[in-house]
């Protein structure tokens, strides 16, 4: 049986390109073909196989397209389709060998469970429910690969799940990949996923502290956003600009994707934010905010001359995004990293630990300095307890000694 541990190369899925053709002298005439670039090297590649029918060659251009937009290299698709067609002619199970991971997990859950006590189902099976089948239940076993792997985790954290959370999820996502190899679907269980901690208390030291990750001034951030153009494919400006506008709004690349031209008000300069996009089964998905509750921006100066350029760019639809990729599509924090080459850049810029994360946390650290009174900066922030918000504040005591002046002038004044 084929392995299939190679972890996909970072692509663009709306550089695919799609044909078929009609090869008369062939036993199977109908050629698909898929053609995209590769970053890696730097050049196009591409997958193909023969059909007998058009109806197959367009169904197996339609799965590997489909698969490319869920951010899957069709490279390994074209492996799982080549493995289940050797599988099925053997004495595997062809419902067995075709089924989603929901559907074979939840076929086999007895067995996945043999073992454990019985007060531990409940736990592990919440996991199954609520994490597992949402983020990879769609996917072939043969397709939950290290690589898929480090995305789903990764995905967890930054939603704010907790350590055992996000442990009891993986311990029954490997104790099924474990029956899907005893099954023979895979030959490795690709769990445990390593290092998940790491990147788990990286988390938490960022909610305890998150002013050490801001860059310091404008600047800065203005060099960070041309040196990613630089890096781009084709110099793309507009990751420059998706850049600079999640810093000075103090918003998430995902808000900032969901940012329409009818959410923009240029007479008061404030932005309803009222939806995000976000990683989803089958590619990228528009849904409300993490607080499911809109949220009013206030534009500064600084920020208008560029959202002005856009809206004028985009045309008079209200419902245009004013943010998108260079060909049209909607981004993510993983799209941004992949199309500006984000590590190499902020390492040769001396910002090794800076994620795209960190740029929000840049424009609550510059708007807790400026002033900007507590209440109205947890408004801006979303957030949902006041003690997050506080997280932003300066830790100095020039606070406490202007209560120490003012305490002192107010007790002598009086005539006692």
């Amino acid at each position: 049986m084929t392995s299939l541990s190679v972890a996909p190369t970072p692509f663009d899925a709306r550089d695919l390109g799609a044909d078929i053709q009609y090869r008369r002298d062939r036993p199977t005439p109908y050629r698909s073909r898929l053609r995209w670039p590769d970053s890696a090297i730097g050049a196009r590649v591409s997958v193909s196989r023969s059909q007998g029918s058009a109806e197959q060659a367009y169904a197996w251009t339609a799965l590997l397209v489909e698969a490319a937009q869920g951010r899957l290299d069709p490279r390994l698709v074209t492996r799982w389709l080549t493995m289940l067609t050797e599988t099925t002619c053997g004495a595997l199970d062809p419902a067995l060998a075709g089924a989603s991971l929901a559907e074979y997990g939840d076929a086999n859950m007895e067995l996945i469970l043999r073992g454990l006590q019985p007060k531990s189902h409940s736990v592990y099976l919440e996991g199954w429910r609520l994490r597992v089948v949402p983020t990879l239940g769609h996917l072939p076993p043969a397709l939950v690969i290290p690589g898929v792997l480090d995305r789903a985790v990764h995905g967890w954290i930054a939603d704010g799940l907790s350590a055992s959370v996000i442990k009891n999820a993986l311990a029954i996502l490997g104790r099924t990949l474990e029956q899907a190899r005893r099954d023979g679907l895979i030959e490795v269980n690709p769990t445990p996923v390593k290092g998940w901690q790491k990147q788990f208390q990286l988390a938490q030291d960022e909610l305890d502290e998150p002013r050490n990750l801001a860059l310091p001034d404008w600047d800065t951030l203005r060099e960070l956003a041309e040196a990613l153009v630089t890096a781009s494919h084709g110099r793309y400006r507009g990751w420059g600009e998706v850049v600079t506008a999640a810093a000075c709004t103090a918003t998430r690349i995902g808000e900032i994707s969901g940012f329409r031209v009818c959410d923009l008000d240029t007479t008061t300069w404030t932005w309803t934010l009222r939806r995000q996009t976000t990683p989803g089964p089958g590619g990228l998905l528009d849904k409300c905010t993490k607080s499911r509750h809109a949220r009013d921006i206030p534009i500064i100066a600084p920020l208008r001359p560029l959202l002005s350029a856009r809206v004028a760019a985009v045309g008079t639809d209200p419902m245009a995004r004013l943010f998108t990729g260079p060909r049209g599509g909607r981004i993510a924090t993983a799209v941004l990293r992949d199309a500006t080459h984000w590590d190499d850049v902020v390492t040769r810029l001396g910002h090794e630990h800076l994620r795209r994360h960190d740029l929000r946390h840049t424009g609550l650290t510059w708007m807790a300095d400026a002033g900007i009174p507590l209440h109205v900066l947890q408004h801006i922030a979303g957030h949902g307890q006041l003690t997050t918000t506080q997280r932003y504040l300066h830790p100095d005591h020039r606070h406490l000694q202007q209560a120490d002046t003012s305490l002192t002038t107010f007790l002598l004044s009086k005539n006692w």
